[in-house]
């Protein structure tokens, strides 16, 4: 299978490194030959920290790189693709202005495919001479550990069109759940809800960030706590998703200042190096001191 990763982000790489993984060539497409680069190498990177690992072999990581390739074009990109996903930035605009480019170049049997995590798959189906094909992969980050994806079934997503990222998802060795469309899905509704309480506890002195991330990671067995993933997911990020949720289900999830602070300052978390967190080469290495009582 031809597929095609619009954006070479966080999540446009991993997108593109799990299915080049699972035998499909894979074109991944940026505005900017910068980001292009920076995203295969960040797919390099998390192969030889597999391999590193015992997780891959080198055979496996040889041949997953050589089913990748990268393009700043969109048409060289999406031409000949079975499937695009688009994985830009989360603005209305910017989705439709993508998948009307992309429909006027592919076949008339293309899946395009949504990596939104709040937005309305609906909405940006209409952008669309034919919405039927459309449907959300909402993705998890890190792509190439976690296992769950999101089908999001549109109003207009025909059935054929579930049907097919449903076994896309399991050829690459996902577990999907379907979810009608409706604000935040169900994994980001949920999610947002518990990171915006939790940010609301450290604002207020409740406890540090740490001593609330270590209550759900070995109280709940959560993986990675509220507070350290919306630094991993981008502060940016949850600030639109609170405010889109805020808009579209009321004021349980208004913003916290303390978000509204950190984003106006650039500290987004991983991404720019410090958030709720300080972050060196992708580790935690300290606490940001602005938090309790501010």
């Amino acid at each position: 299978m031809q597929v095609a990763v619009l954006g070479a982000g966080t999540m446009g790489h991993g997108i593109a490194q799990v299915s080049a993984m699972a035998g499909h060539d894979v074109q991944v497409r940026d505005i900017d030959e910068e980001l292009v680069a920076d995203g295969l190498t960040a797919i390099e990177s998390n192969l030889e920290e597999g391999i590193e690992r015992d997780k891959v072999t080198q055979n496996e990581a040889d041949a997953t790189l050589d089913r990748l390739s990268g393009t700043t074009s969109l048409e060289s990109a999406v031409t000949d693709a079975d499937i695009v996903i688009e994985a830009v930035p989360e603005e209305m605009g910017v989705k439709h202005d993508t998948v009307t480019d992309v429909e006027s170049h592919v076949a008339p049997d293309t899946i395009i495919a949504s990596n939104t995590s709040s937005l309305s798959l609906t909405e940006i189906a209409s952008a669309l001479d034919h919405p039927s094909r459309a449907v959300g992969l909402h993705f998890f980050n890190p792509v190439h550990i976690m296992k769950l994806v999101e089908i999001v079934t549109a109003e207009q997503s025909s059935d054929e069109t579930v049907e097919r990222a449903r076994q896309f998802v399991e050829g690459i060795e996902k577990t999907p759940i379907e979810v009608m469309d409706s604000p935040g899905f169900a994994s980001s509704r949920l999610g947002v809800a518990l990171g915006v309480e939790s940010m609301r506890m450290v604002e207020q002195g409740v406890a540090s960030p740490e001593d609330i991330d270590t209550a759900m990671e070995l109280g709940y067995n959560h993986p990675l706590g509220p507070i350290e993933l919306g630094d991993v997911v981008g502060l940016d990020v949850r600030l639109d998703i609170l405010e889109y949720l805020r808009k579209e289900l009321g004021e349980r999830f208004k913003p916290p200042q303390i978000l509204k602070r950190k984003v106006r300052a650039g500290k987004l978390g991983k991404k720019s190096g410090e958030g709720f967190y300080i972050w060196e080469d992708g580790e935690v290495v300290g606490t940001s001191g602005d938090w309790g009582d501010s």
